[in-house]
């Protein structure tokens, strides 16, 4: 069995970390999958398959309509 690295490699360009840093995003969602078991984050799984994903899309794969880009 492996161990999973601390941070998801895809933190630093995803937008999770934006809406985290901004206060948009509570941290129980970047402490549960981002640094933590990342491998069930929807997002995660999407990107590594090159699945296009909308932003504001939270990791349990369900869409935040509060959350935009701006």
């Amino acid at each position: 069995m492996f161990k999973l690295a601390k941070t998801c490699k895809w933190f630093t360009v995803c937008p999770m970390k934006r809406f985290y840093e901004s206060g948009k995003l509570d941290e129980k969602w970047v402490k549960a999958y981002c640094w933590g078991d990342w491998g069930k984050c929807v997002r995660y799984q999407m990107e590594e398959s090159g699945e296009p994903h909308p932003d504001n899309m939270l990791p349990d794969g369900t869409i935040n309509e509060t959350l935009d880009a701006g």
